[in-house]
């Protein structure tokens, strides 16, 4: 194609991603399948490869940033990003309104009611209707700067939608990034598949994807957006009203809330609550309440403001069974997967029918952010959880002697279930206890350590590693290696044969690669792949652990994040002490799949995908022969793909193959080149 008709292409491939981004994410009426999205979206990529000069930052494709970052630069919002009042009380409601009367004596008042979205506030600043900068609330006067991040969700505009003519040439706009509750049990699944930690909720698994240093990872988690007010504005006649703000935001691009009313006074305001919250099971998106706002900005700036919050908006949230009590204590429990987890001991308490005396405080960010301390009288609600939340304080009973609590100071660095070092995970706000041999997360260590894609230890399920640790013939994944048969005989439904078979499982599992040995050991962000690409450049764990956050970065996909995980990792005493058990069991700790690239045959040094199925092995199978033939596996072609391996069902991949000029190899073909 020559560049002219290159580039009248790839200008309406532009309007027709972003309209159909329009019509799904605003107006909720898309017009194509997913499917046909994705091929004007492959389309757009695949010129965008040959014609680099007509890639611009606002194109569809641009939704995955570049290089990770290294931290996030602290941003000044032009506007103050305000918290809000809230309240649990229709009685306060209604002194709400007559506080408000009393500010504008005389004055007609009405109100704006809108969903409040349980998410993380965020900011977007557009220059001639390009989005130029994206940043959390922060503290409200300044913030994070996570652009790339939020560059990878798709409700978010990268072009303003309109002429260039009645385009502000600065806008500044508020709103809330957020996690579908089907995209969150959909992330969740997939996490627990791979034997990851699952996040506790929406928000924890939003307020987490947004503080990732790398934005390819945030391109991954199906997050939202929804906004509902304008910062600043320049070049553009400001809006007069809420409701115009709210229009406004609409015919730019912006999603709006799904539900949202205008109302005439307060009593009006109270009935649509209870309309909204009838509303809430069905909205696809966790809100914990609703938003009023005077509907006149004018009288905002004569309501003015607290030291803290505007007066002219309250936030109501919705009671669903909760009850008051007395905070005694914090204590902290270890999860299975090593997350540390605060606990409120209560002063017992009868909730939805029965006695309560602890409830989950999710994690240390949410202690801070609710400003929950030891001594509060504390709001508790149970809707829908095994174990009870406390989900506020009431202030007005906080006295002097409430302690704030704080996790590094209480833990002293240690775990309290074993005492090893622990770590925070910046992605979970959460500490963990990266101890092997820690014996609250002891099972869950041996069933992911023998798992097929890690030492792969057959007849080593559920049952058996519950009778090992609970009989303390293990208190570590090493003392696996040191079982006898005799042991084994001695539990229940375990005859001598079935001992002697996991034994010589085990034994056998002794000679597995280095990559494997890696991804066993459940080190914090190391997956499988990781695991691959850590052994092929250090060659031995040896090196691994000898080597420094600089060396491990130079890996390739081992970022800041992973490389501090795998540092903290392997300096911890207790880790290497059961490392050194694995070596003394005879466990291989060498990469045992590279060869000199001479003699590995036609896919050396080659890059290789798959699509379709295979008939003669599985997808996984074959993938590992090409590894052990020097090929490298990718999962999308690209011009850098030397190959694609078809079989049965083959998807876009192989459009994209033939439009690139990648040689395509049958499934035939492929076994011959496998024999050579």
């Amino acid at each position: 194609m020559e560049i002219d008709n290159a580039r009248k292409r790839v200008e309406f491939l532009h309007q027709e991603l972003n309209r159909h981004n329009l019509l799904y994410y605003v107006e909720a009426k898309p017009e194509i399948s997913d499917r046909d999205y994705d091929r004007l979206y492959d389309e757009l990529k695949t010129l965008e490869a040959q014609f680099p000069g007509l890639k611009t930052p606002d194109s569809p494709t641009q939704r995955v940033g570049g290089r990770p970052l290294k931290e996030f630069r602290n941003i000044r919002h032009v506007k103050p990003m305000m918290s809000l009042d809230n309240t649990y009380s229709i009685d306060e409601l209604r002194e709400f309104d007559k506080r408000v009367r009393k500010l504008l004596p005389g004055d007609p008042v009405s109100y704006v009611l809108e969903p409040k979205v349980d998410g993380c506030s965020i900011s977007l600043r557009y220059e001639n209707g390009v989005l130029v900068l994206g940043t959390t609330r922060g503290d409200g006067v300044t913030g994070d700067d996570i652009t790339e991040n939020l560059k990878t969700i798709r409700a978010i505009p990268l072009r303003l939608q309109g002429s260039a003519a009645g385009m502000p040439s600065f806008l500044e706009v508020r709103g809330e990034a957020y996690m579908p509750v089907a995209g969150f049990r959909k992330l969740n699944t997939d996490r627990m598949a791979r034997d990851e930690e699952a996040f506790a909720n929406p928000r924890n698994a939003t307020a987490g994807s947004l503080k990732q240093l790398d934005s390819k990872v945030v391109a991954q988690r199906p997050l939202a957006a929804v906004f509902y007010a304008v910062g600043a504005v320049e070049g553009f006649p400001p809006p007069e009203t809420q409701v115009e703000v709210l229009l406004l935001l609409k015919s730019l691009g912006f999603p709006i809330p799904a539900h949202w009313w205008i109302c005439a006074d307060i009593e009006e305001v109270i009935a649509r609550s209870e309309e909204l919250q009838q509303l809430e099971v069905g909205l696809g998106y966790e809100i914990d309440g609703n938003v009023v706002k005077v509907n006149d900005l004018s009288q905002w700036t004569r309501l003015g403001a607290t030291a803290k919050v505007p007066r002219f908006a309250i936030a109501y949230k919705y009671s669903h069974e909760q009850t008051q009590t007395r905070l005694n204590s914090i204590t902290v429990q270890v999860g299975r997967t090593g997350t540390l987890t605060p606990v409120a001991e209560l002063e017992p308490v009868l909730l939805a029918g029965s006695m309560i005396a602890r409830a989950t405080l999710h994690n240390e960010e949410e202690i801070k952010r609710k400003d929950i301390r030891v001594g509060d009288t504390v709001i508790i609600e149970k809707a829908g959880e095994v174990i009870p939340a406390v989900i506020g304080v009431c202030l007005d009973k906080r006295t002097d002697r409430s302690v704030p609590f704080d996790m590094a100071i209480h833990l002293d660095g240690k775990c309290p279930a074993c005492g090893g070092s622990i770590s925070r995970d910046p992605e979970f706000v959460a500490w963990r206890c990266v101890s092997l041999s820690c014996p609250a997360q002891l099972k869950r260590s041996i069933e992911h350590f023998s798992s097929r894609h890690a030492m792969d230890i057959e007849g080593m399920g559920e049952v058996l590693v519950t009778q090992l640790v609970d009989s303390h013939l293990v208190h570590d994944v090493a003392d696996l290696f040191f079982l006898t048969v005799d042991a084994l005989a001695g539990l229940d439904r375990m005859a001598e044969k079935s001992a002697t078979n996991v034994v010589s499982a085990i034994a056998e599992s002794r000679g597995r690669d280095l990559w494997r040995l890696i991804f066993s050991l459940g080190i914090l962000h190391v997956g499988e792949g990781a695991a691959r690409k850590l052994a092929d450049h250090f060659m031995t764990l040896d090196a691994i652990s000898e080597a420094g956050l600089e060396a491990l970065q130079r890996v390739p996909d081992i970022g800041p994040v992973m490389a501090e995980s795998l540092v903290d990792f392997f300096a911890n005493p207790r880790n290497r002490e059961v490392i050194g058990k694995l070596g003394a069991a005879g466990v291989n700790m060498r990469n045992l799949s590279v060869k000199p690239l001479e003699a590995q045959g036609p896919f050396s040094g080659k890059t290789v995908v798959i699509t379709g199925t295979l008939e003669f092995c599985s997808r996984d199978a074959a993938q590992e022969e090409l590894r052990r033939r020097g090929a490298k596996i990718t999962d999308s072609v690209s011009r850098k793909t030397h190959y694609l391996v078809v079989g049965v069902d083959a998807g876009s991949k192989l459009a994209k193959a033939r439009s690139l000029g990648v040689t395509i190899l049958s499934e035939s073909e492929f076994k011959k080149m496998l024999e050579s």
